[in-house]
C-alpha cells in the first residue's frame, strides 16, 4: 500500500501518464500511428531533446538554470561536424566537442555560482556569445558532407526498432539516476536547491555543487550537439536554437521543479519524449507541425502555472502544519500551568 502511495504521489509518475494517454488519443484518432516502428521512432527522435533536459534538469536542481545550451549544442555541432568533414579523427573530434561544452559550463558556473549573477541573463548572454561564435566559425553557412558512416550510424539499431543512441541514452539516464538517488554526493544537488544557505550551513560543498552542475549541464548539451550532428546530416547557423526552451519544457512535464530541489532525470527524460512527439504526433492527427512552437509554448506555461500552485499548496499547507504544531504546544503549557495552580 505505501508503494501505491508513493508512486501516486511521483511527480514524474504523471508525465509518464501524459505520454501513454497522448498515444493512446492519436491512435483512437490515427490508428495506423500504434504501430511498433512508430512508437519507436518518438523515442528515436528524442535523443537530443534527452540529453538536453537531463543537462538543464542538473542546473534546475540546485536552483538555477542554463539557457545556453541551444547555442552551445550548436556550436559543438558546427565544430565536430566541420572536423569530420575535414579528414579529422573521430574520437579527436568528440573529444574536442566534449571540451568546447565543459568549458563552456565552467563559464556559466564562474558567472552564476562565483560571481553570483542572475542565471538567467548571465546564461543568456552567453547564449548570443555563442551563436555570433558559431556565425564566424561557419562564416554563415551550412557544415555539409559529413562522413557517410557518421551519419549512417545514427539509423543502426539495437532493440527492435531503438537505435543505438536511444538505448545508450536510456542507460545512462538510469544510471545518473541512481547515482543522484543512491549516493551521498549525488543527493546535493537537490540538497542545494531546496536550501542553499541551510546546505552550507551543514557543511554541503554548495558552490562546487554549483560548478559541477553547470559542468554537466555544458557536457550534456555537447554530446547532444554530436548527436544532432549524426542524425540531421549537417549544421545550419541556426542549429540549437529553441532547445533551451524544450529542454525546460521537458523537465517542469517530468516533474522538475523551477524552484529547486525536486524531480528526477527519468522524469526530464519522459518528458523530453513528449516534447520530441509533438510534432510527429500532429501529422497523425491531420495538423501541420506548424504548430509545434506554439503547443510547446502554451504545455510550458500550464505546466509553470500547475507547478507554481502546488508549490504555493504545499507552502501553506507546511505553515499551517507549524502553527497547529505551535498551538498545540502552547495548549499544552497552558494545561500544565492550570495543573500546577490547582495543585497550589
Amino acid at each position: 500500500m505505501q508503494i501505491v502511495k508513493k508512486l501516486l504521489h511521483a511527480r514524474g509518475l504523471t508525465s509518464l501518464l501524459f505520454l501513454i494517454a497522448l498515444f493512446v488519443i492519436v491512435g483512437i484518432i490515427n490508428p495506423s500511428f500504434l504501430s511498433p516502428s512508430n512508437i519507436a521512432a518518438c523515442f528515436n527522435t528524442s535523443v537530443v531533446y534527452t540529453l538536453v533536459a537531463v543537462g538543464m534538469a542538473f542546473t534546475l536542481f540546485t536552483g538555477n538554470l542554463d539557457v545556453s545550451i541551444g547555442s552551445n549544442l550548436g556550436l559543438v555541432a558546427a565544430v565536430v561536424g566541420s572536423m569530420l568533414r575535414d579528414g579529422q579523427p573521430l574520437m579527436l573530434a568528440v573529444l574536442v566537442g566534449l571540451l568546447i561544452g565543459a568549458v563552456i559550463g565552467l563559464v556559466n558556473a564562474w558567472g552564476v555560482a562565483v560571481m553570483g549573477a542572475p542565471a538567467l541573463i548571465f546564461t543568456l548572454g552567453v547564449n548570443g556569445i555563442l551563436r555570433g561564435i558559431m556565425y564566424v566559425y561557419t562564416n554563415g553557412a551550412w557544415v555539409e558532407n559529413l562522413p557517410k558512416e557518421f551519419k549512417d550510424f545514427s539509423s543502426v539499431t539495437a532493440v527492435g526498432d531503438l537505435t543505438v543512441y536511444y538505448c545508450v541514452t536510456i542507460l545512462a539516464v538510469v544510471g545518473i539516476h541512481f547515482l543522484l538517488t543512491r549516493t551521498r554526493r549525488g543527493r546535493y544537488f537537490q540538497a542545494v536547491g531546496d536550501n542553499d544557505q541551510g546546505a552550507t550551513l551543514v557543511g554541503l560543498p554548495t558552490l562546487q555543487t554549483k560548478v559541477l552542475a553547470y559542468v554537466i549541464c555544458g557536457v550534456m548539451a555537447a554530446i547532444a550537439g554530436i548527436i544532432f550532428a549524426s542524425r540531421i546530416g549537417f549544421v545550419t547557423p541556426q542549429s540549437g536554437d529553441g532547445y533551451e526552451m524544450k529542454a525546460i519544457a521537458a523537465c517542469v512535464l517530468g516533474g522538475v521543479s523551477l524552484l529547486g530541489g525536486v524531480g528526477t532525470v527519468l522524469g526530464s527524460a519522459i518528458g523530453a519524449v513528449i516534447m520530441a512527439s509533438i510534432s510527429y504526433l500532429l501529422v497523425f492527427m491531420g495538423f501541420s507541425s506548424n504548430y509545434d512552437n506554439a503547443i510547446t509554448g502554451v504545455i510550458l506555461i500550464v505546466i509553470v502555472v500547475a507547478d507554481a500552485l502546488i508549490q504555493h499548496r504545499s507552502m501553506v499547507k507546511n505553515r499551517r502544519a507549524r502553527l497547529m504544531a505551535r498551538v498545540s504546544q502552547d495548549d499544552a503549557a497552558d494545561a500544565g500551568a492550570e495543573k500546577g495552580g490547582d495543585a497550589k
